[in-house]
């Protein structure tokens, strides 16, 4: 069984996340994730760049991942101070 730390493993190896956030229970994720990689793309081509990212591994180890995607700038503007 998968887990999130392996899951940001397998992001980190691929993506440059400035900040990265992994919950679940072994079948179902949440993630935040914030990459620059994201910059000027639309929810869905950045959700591809993250399964991109993960592979056969969406497949045949992370059965569901719902992700919130932000830049930066946008991770920036919801953090408070």
């Amino acid at each position: 069984m998968v887990t999130p730390e392996q899951i940001e493993g397998y992001l980190n190896e691929k993506l440059d996340c400035t900040h990265l956030a992994i919950d679940g229970d072994g079948a179902h994720f949440q993630a935040v994730i914030v990459s620059a990689a994201f910059e000027g793309k639309s929810r869905v081509q950045r959700h591809q760049v993250v399964y991109g990212a993960l592979g056969d591994r969406m497949r045949e180890e992370i059965h569901a991942l719902s992700m919130q995607t932000l830049t930066p700038a946008e991770w920036q503007a919801r953090v408070p101070g």
